[in-house]
């Protein structure tokens, strides 16, 4: 069957079209808008997203803060350099972490970072190759990870971010994430308040976002892959505003494929919301019926990744195709800081 083989969201792309820095202006993104039925696009500036949307409509948006999770320390005993990637958080002190050089870093390992405030031992390697490490240090664990950490960007961002907020949204507010919201990176505080002033409602979830988002599919068949498990909450305030848009003819546009994730993960069979929270692994390709989501703002994503997979599922993987195409024809920045896309 066409679009379940991982070679069918292939597409190239020219290395130089991979944004490595933000916009000074968050909204002067360009935007691609396409009509998921007729694969019809146009080309316009992301601050114009309100000409796309109706009264009565109602935007999802993520609001996940992304940790400052990438950890530089040296092992104790022989002063060789390591990475610490935190992943989740398992209990108070104990977190899933990637760890770089694996070979050095076995159980009983013990590392340091900057002026020793902060230390760390290796407590087990999981199937994955994952480990978990118990953190020690006195005082504020979130004050303490600020002053170490750097924000764990994705690797095909080699610039180093001069300014942490600009990988936060602007209405980033529960820590957890490994990898920010990206979709939302458009949105400046004065373009929300202009779509809510003019009838949009906004409906906040929370999904932290886990680095397995990234990864391209490494099976042949997309039926084989295993997603990633993320934690996600739905608050009965969000679930109100979502089934109150539905039940008046509203669309429900998702800010990116995390909050499509969340509310296709929490929604009933028959698309109804409840306040809820939990772990998803739910994995959307083409086949797969939405419940809850009428439109999509999202960015450029990873050849062969299961983001693209998820947009062909929505608006039709030849239509998607066609789109990047011209996106790359166009010059638009692809990925984490690049432009973004309007599928309605």
């Amino acid at each position: 069957m066409v679009g379940l083989k991982t070679s069918d969201y292939n597409f190239d792309l020219p290395k130089e079209l991979i944004a490595q820095d933000p916009l000074p202006d968050r909204s002067a993104s360009r935007l691609l808008v396409m009509d998921r039925q007729t694969g019809e696009t146009s080309h316009h500036i992301f601050k114009e997203i309100g000409s796309f949307l109706r009264p009565g409509d109602c935007l999802v948006l993520n609001n996940t803060r992304v940790i400052p999770a990438r950890l530089l320390g040296v092992k104790e005993d022989t002063g060789a350099a390591v990475e610490i990637l935190l992943l989740k958080r398992r209990e108070k002190n104990v977190w899933e972490a990637l760890v770089k050089p694996g070979k050095k870093l076995r159980p009983g390992a013990r590392v340091r970072f900057g002026d020793g405030r902060l230390t760390a031992k290796i407590l087990a390697v999981q199937e994955d190759g994952n480990r978990l490490v118990e953190f020690f240090y006195e005082g504020i664990w979130e004050e303490i990870l600020d002053s170490l950490g750097q924000m764990p960007l994705p690797p095909y961002i080699t610039h180093k971010l001069q300014d942490k907020n600009r990988y936060q949204t602007v209405y980033a507010k529960f820590d957890g994430s490994a990898a920010a919201p990206t979709a939302g990176l458009h949105f400046t505080q004065e373009l929300l308040e202009k779509v809510q002033a003019m009838g949009v409602e906004l409906a906040y979830v929370t999904l932290h976002v886990g680095l397995g988002t990234f990864r391209p599919v490494k099976v042949d068949n997309v039926l084989e892959h295993h997603m990633h498990t993320e934690a996600y909450q739905v608050t009965q305030e969000a679930a109100d505003k979502i089934n109150r848009t539905r039940e008046n003819g509203g669309r429900v546009i998702c800010v990116g494929t995390t909050s499509c994730r969340t509310v296709e993960s929490a929604a009933d069979e028959n698309g109804r919301l409840e306040a809820c929270s939990g772990d998803t692994d739910i994995f959307i390709y083409p086949g797969y019926r939405f419940k809850v989501m009428d439109g999509l703002i999202t960015n450029f994503h990873l050849p062969e990744s299961t983001l693209v997979m998820l947009v062909s599922a929505f608006a039709g993987r030849e239509h998607v195709l066609s789109a990047y195409a011209e996106a790359v024809r166009e010059r638009y920045r692809f990925f984490s800081f690049g432009d973004a896309m309007f599928i309605r």
